[in-house]
């Protein structure tokens, strides 16, 4: 078993004037050894389109993840799905991705666009396996996989974009793979990089998109643990012990709160040298303290770190905002959406009197939602998360 893990994301938009998408996403993991992907494209656009999306990926993901075989799953979509009245036809096409034990990529492509993989930076021509089931052409595709690796799944929306507007015959395939390979080498998260690709295609759509548009981006990657250390013990003669267990860990170590800060700088015996510059006026200034990786204010800034998160793992509009700015909400974004696989949570319960002002809207139970909040943000975003208490 390697120390790999996968990084996905995905983004969507609808056809102009619809209220669903056409298209659907869906991800299913069985334990730690099995995840399957499912990108599905129902037919025409609107409520029949977002109904045949959603089944197809549901059953596919479902049977594939229990271990069924395709031919089964595929022969069970053409017996579910509903007939189209007018073109005589019942499916949504597919690209599928599993992954097993993050060492093999079994691909899996009906009807979709071809699924773009970056490997060392490049693109790469990957075999395929022509089969036919039920009377349907399916290519597979048995990957090997590597470190970096960047799959790019998608529906037929993007190569679509711009059609008769700025391209004759839509974005092609090689320009979408030769614009993704200058994204891949920003070091990007899948998430960022599926919201980019789809926003250039909202673009070259002129912002009313011709059909419903998808894609799908699987990063693989090396696991990397972060820590992060969020007010002070309810104990004060605990607070060594949670100071030694927190820098003991392997990975990058995050403090956030001006009391917790004071308490890991006698521990280490360093001084904490606060910032003079706001780089925001809604965000305090950061610190620094020699040994760890950021130092930040505490309730505020984790307030708009989850701001971020809940924006991140829905539209993810803000992405721009956290990804350059030096503050402590968009520092500590970076580290844990971007960097981090594996995230330790050391959280005191000490009650800090600054916040039982009644005036102010901050109380012990909401710091305690704050960590809560967080940590199913990550969960969602595929993080490993544990949170030890004080």
């Amino acid at each position: 078993m390697n120390d790999f893990c996968a990084d996905i994301g995905y983004k969507s938009i609808n056809h102009h004037g619809e209220e669903l998408c056409g298209d659907h996403v869906d991800i299913v993991e069985d334990g730690e050894n099995s995840t399957v992907i499912v990108l599905a494209d129902g037919l025409g656009s609107g409520v029949k389109a977002s109904i045949l999306s959603t089944l197809t990926s549901k059953i596919i993901s479902t049977m594939m993840a229990e271990g069924l075989a395709l031919e089964e799953c595929v022969e069970t979509i053409a017996a579910t799905l509903p007939v189209c009245s007018v073109r005589g036809v019942a499916y949504s096409t597919f690209t599928i991705i599993h992954l097993l034990n993050n060492e093999i990529a079994e691909l899996i492509q009906y009807d979709n666009p071809q699924v773009i993989l970056i490997r060392d930076f490049e693109q790469y021509d990957y075999p395929k396996t022509e089969m036919n089931i039920g009377g349907k052409k399916i290519y597979k595709s048995i990957i090997k996989l590597q470190e970096d690796d960047v799959f790019i799944a998608m529906s037929d929306g993007c190569p679509h974009a711009g059609m008769g507007t700025k391209f004759n015959f839509g974005w092609k395939r090689e320009d979408i793979a030769d614009y993704m390979q200058v994204l891949v080498a920003g070091g990007y998260t899948a998430k960022n990089l599926s919201t980019m690709l789809v926003d250039e295609c909202e673009k070259l759509y002129d912002h009313k998109p011709g059909d419903d548009t998808t894609a799908c981006v699987v990063r693989i990657r090396k696991r990397e643990p972060m820590n992060i250390l969020f007010g002070p013990p309810s104990n004060r003669d605990d607070a060594n012990r949670m100071m030694s267990l927190f820098f003991s860990k392997e990975g990058k170590h995050i403090i956030c709160g001006g009391t917790t800060s004071s308490i890991a700088s006698k521990y280490l015996g360093k001084p904490v040298r606060v910032s003079l510059s706001f780089e925001r006026s809604d965000i305090p200034p950061i610190a620094h303290i020699d040994g760890v990786d950021l130092v930040t204010e505490g309730v505020i800034t984790m307030n708009k770190v989850i701001q971020y998160a809940k924006d991140y793992i829905g539209e993810n509009a803000l992405y721009e905002e956290w990804n350059f700015k030096k503050d402590g909400a968009s520092l500590i974004s970076r580290l844990l959406f971007e960097e981090a696989t594996d995230i330790n949570f050391y959280v005191g319960r000490a009650v800090n009197p600054a916040h039982q002002n009644p005036d102010l809207p901050i109380n012990f139970s909401i710091k305690m939602n704050l960590v809560e909040e967080l940590s199913g943000c990550l969960k969602k975003m595929g993080k490993r998360i544990k949170v030890s208490y004080f």
